[in-house]
């Protein structure tokens, strides 16, 4: 307190010039209305810019939850694709008097389970990625993971709450693929080189493909959602050893920036497991 006072009274002066000029600013801009009208707006501009970079950095400081927010939105439009759900023949239908609640839940095939990639490789010949989900979340081995542009890979080993993932950039990695355009099944593997590109192999040469083709997920496969995204054509070269091409194949995902993912469950793959196991018992 001692030392309040000093300052004031060394300084009291200068802190008196202040005061008065203070009170005198005031008055001039309360009673005269062009002063008024200057110092609102200069008000107005410095509080604006003030407001603008709060804005901007409490917008940084939330973008963790509006990522939340952004993927189990996702998730929600992902399940709700058509191609998620899977009819049963109607030409014959047996009717009975009992309503079932929820029948597009029987058919669905599809659901989708949001996880956020913890660990990543791309530079090595067997590249696998870590994902924050696990048993606890109902994750199970062969589960299928694809990502915001693109399929990612497959579901290898699970604990409590994480799993791995077999890169598609594995060389033990094969996808069974189709061009968009609704020709040209194939197998898609990488060749361990580029972590851009992977290889769709024993594509006919009866089928006509050119650069820029979409190269999508087959109908045909056990884990994927068919027509789901893996890359583009890049180029076109024949194969020596077979009447075919190998086509090479920009990946749609990103695999050096991935930062989240979604493991797609097949609701419907005990049922497929059950007919295969019946089909070797017939064999």
């Amino acid at each position: 307190m001692r030392n309040v006072f000093l300052f004031i009274r060394r300084y009291f002066n200068l802190v008196f010039f202040l005061a008065l000029q203070v009170v005198s600013l005031m008055i001039l801009f309360r009673f005269n209305k062009f002063h008024e009208s200057v110092f609102s707006g200069f008000a107005n501009e410095v509080t604006g810019s003030v407001n603008t970079r709060f804005n901007s950095v409490e917008t940084y400081f939330t973008l963790k939850k509006e990522n939340e927010l952004l993927r189990a939105q996702n998730a929600q439009l992902l399940n709700k694709l058509k191609s998620d759900f899977y009819w049963p023949d109607s030409t014959s239908t047996f009717v009975s008097d009992t309503v079932r609640i929820d029948s597009l839940e029987q058919y669905r095939k599809f659901l989708y389970l949001p996880a956020k990639v913890i660990s990543n490789s791309v530079n090595s010949q067997q590249n696998y990625l870590m994902l924050h989900r696990g048993e606890a979340q109902g994750v199970t081995k062969n589960m299928a993971v694809v990502g915001p542009a693109g399929i990612v890979g497959t579901v290898v080993s699970t604990s409590k709450n994480m799993c791995v993932v077999m890169s598609l950039l594995h060389r033990q990695s094969k996808v069974v693929a189709v061009l968009k355009k609704g020709s040209g099944y194939g197998e898609v593997s990488w060749d361990g080189q580029d972590p851009g590109y992977v290889t769709l192999m024993k594509v006919p040469k009866t089928v006509t493909a050119q650069k820029g083709d979409t190269v999508v997920t087959s109908q045909f496969s056990d884990k994927y959602p068919p027509g789901y995204m893996i890359g583009t054509v890049e180029s076109i070269e024949d194969d020596p050893s077979a009447n075919s091409y190998h086509l090479k194949v920009k990946t749609a995902t990103d695999f050096f920036s991935i930062q989240h993912a979604f493991i797609v469950k097949n609701l419907q793959r005990g049922e497929i497991e059950e007919l295969e196991k019946s089909i070797k018992r017939i064999q």
